[in-house]
C-alpha cells in the first residue's frame, strides 16, 4: 500500500517561505519553523501536509498550468467544507481560503488534518485477515454517499451552493466544452455517446448536495472500523442537483469481473469479492428511497465524463504541464471507458 506523503515533487515546489509567513499571520496555530510533505496519490488538485510543531494542516491548490474552467474550484471547496461539516461529519473542515495567488501561484485553501486509513492498490495488512472486507468497506461507502444526499442543504447553509435546474443539462454540455478543449486527437464513440447523452436526459427526482467524485479512494476510514467512512476527500466540483450523478460516477469507477477490461485498479487482499454494481445500486436505494429505473444513463454518463477527465490529465502532460509520468499513457483507457458506455445503451435498447 503507497505511503500516505512523499517527499514533494521536484517540479511541484511553492514558495514555502512565503506560504509559511502568510499562514502565520492567518492561524493562531501555526507558529514556529514550517515542514512540508506531499500527498501523492492524486492526479490534478495539489494536496500538501504543512507541519508547525505538533500542528497539522492540509494545504490545497489546483495543478500547475491552465485549467478547465469551472474545475478545480478552491472557493467552491472552501464554501463546502467551512460548512458542510456542521451536517455531515465525513466532511473535513476547512479553516482558510487564501484568494492572493502570489503566495504560491494560484488560490488555496487550509483544511483540517484527519489520520485514518485510504484504500488505494491494497487493503492495509491488519485488515485483510477480516471477514467481508470487501463488502464491508463498499456498503460503508455507499452509505456515506446516501446520507449525504439525505442531508438538507439548508440545514448548513448551503441551500445556495448550486443551481440545481437544469444542471444535468448543463453538465452534459459542459464536459462535452472541456472535452473539445482538451481534444487532440479523434477518439471514436465519443461524439456518438454525448449524442445519446444530450438526447435522453432523466427528468431529477430531488435536489441533494453533490460530491461529484465519489470513490473508495477518496474516503478514509478509521484504522481499527472498516464499516464506517471518517472522512471523504476533493469537494471542489461540489454543488447542488440530481443525486444519481454522485452514484453514477460510483458505478463508473466500479469493476466487475465479467468487464471486457477494468475501469479502476482494485484493491488487492480481500478474500471475499466486491458487491456488483446492482447491488451497489439496491443499498443506495434502500437508503434514499430513489427510482433507479433510469440508472443506466448516470453509469454511461460517468464513463463519459472520466474520459473527458482522462484526456485533461493526458494533455497537461504532452503539453509539458506536469512531468509525472502516471500520465504518458493514460489516454489509451479512453476507448475502453467510451466502449462501456455505449455498450449500456445498447442493452438498455434491447431490454425495452
Amino acid at each position: 500500500m503507497q505511503h500516505e506523503t512523499a517527499p514533494v515533487r521536484a517540479d511541484e515546489e511553492m514558495d514555502w517561505p512565503r506560504l509559511a509567513d502568510y499562514l502565520a499571520r492567518h492561524l493562531p496555530a501555526a507558529r514556529g519553523e514550517m515542514s512540508v510533505a506531499q500527498f501523492p496519490g492524486g492526479s490534478a488538485n495539489l494536496t500538501y501536509l504543512v507541519r508547525f510543531g505538533d500542528t497539522e494542516y492540509v494545504v490545497r491548490r489546483p495543478p500547475l498550468g491552465p485549467v478547465a474552467p469551472g474545475a478545480h474550484d478552491m472557493v467552491r471547496e472552501h464554501k463546502v467544507l467551512s460548512r458542510l461539516y456542521q451536517a455531515f461529519a465525513a466532511a473535513p473542515r476547512c479553516y482558510l481560503l487564501c484568494e492572493d495567488e502570489t503566495v504560491i501561484g494560484a488560490r488555496f485553501i487550509v483544511v483540517e488534518r484527519r489520520t485514518g486509513v485510504v484504500i488505494r492498490d491494497a487493503f492495509p495488512d491488519a485488515w485483510q485477515g477480516l471477514p467481508d472486507i470487501a463488502i464491508r468497506t463498499s456498503n460503508a461507502l455507499v452509505d456515506a454517499m446516501a446520507g449525504l444526499h439525505n442531508v438538507d442543504p439548508a440545514s448548513c447553509g448551503l441551500e445556495d451552493l448550486g443551481r440545481p435546474e437544469g444542471f444535468v443539462e448543463r453538465q452534459v454540455s459542459g464536459w462535452q466544452k472541456r472535452w473539445e478543449l482538451a481534444r487532440d486527437a479523434d477518439q471514436p464513440g465519443m461524439d456518438e455517446l454525448h449524442r445519446l447523452l444530450a438526447e435522453r436526459i432523466p427528468t431529477p427526482q430531488r435536489t441533494s448536495i453533490l460530491h461529484n467524485d465519489l470513490k473508495l479512494d477518496n474516503c478514509q476510514f478509521e484504522p481499527d472500523d472498516p464499516d464506517k467512512v471518517k472522512s471523504i476527500f476533493d469537494w471542489d466540483m461540489a454543488t447542488l442537483g440530481d443525486p444519481l450523478v454522485d452514484l453514477g460516477t460510483l458505478l463508473g469507477y466500479w469493476p466487475e469481473p465479467a468487464d471486457p477490461a477494468p475501469r479502476a485498479v482494485r484493491p488487492e487482499g480481500a478474500r471475499d469479492p466486491f458487491p456488483s454494481r446492482r447491488q451497489i445500486c439496491d443499498r443506495y436505494a434502500a437508503s434514499t428511497g430513489l427510482d433507479l429505473t433510469h440508472v443506466h444513463w448516470y453509469e454511461a454518463f460517468a464513463l463519459w465524463k472520466t474520459s473527458v477527465v482522462v484526456q485533461q490529465i493526458y494533455i497537461r502532460y504532452k503539453r509539458g504541464q506536469t512531468r509525472d509520468e502516471r500520465f504518458a499513457t493514460i489516454a489509451e483507457r479512453i476507448p475502453m471507458l467510451v466502449d462501456q458506455a455505449l455498450t449500456l445503451f445498447a442493452r438498455q435498447r434491447s431490454q425495452a
